[in-house]
């Protein structure tokens, strides 16, 4: 019984550290404008360690099909995080032949 009881404290201290009337950004209020003070992503880099991740599993000569990744942008891709285990993992993400 004392896992609840954490987790509610945790919730409580986490909804307590945001003082009233603290304005903070919040989207979805009016879909057509970014709220102000919302972060902002300048630049989105994608260095030789990027391309080595989301190149995980694949094997050269790349597939034509890979060229997607010249304009994938700081957008969510799940190509570049782990998947499935098991006999769905073709890529070897999880150390699995």
């Amino acid at each position: 019984m004392r896992h609840p009881t954490i987790l509610l404290t945790a919730c409580l201290s986490v909804w307590a550290s945001t003082a009233p009337g603290q304005d903070l950004p919040v989207a979805g209020t009016a879909p057509w404008e970014r709220p102000a003070g919302a972060p902002v992503i300048a630049e989105m880099v994608k260095d030789a360690a990027w391309y080595a991740l989301a190149l995980t599993g694949v094997d050269q000569p790349y597939p034509a099909s890979l060229r997607f990744l010249e304009d994938q942008g700081a957008w969510f891709s799940p190509f570049t995080h782990p998947g499935m285990t098991g006999p769905y993992d073709i890529r070897h993400w999880h150390g699995g032949e």
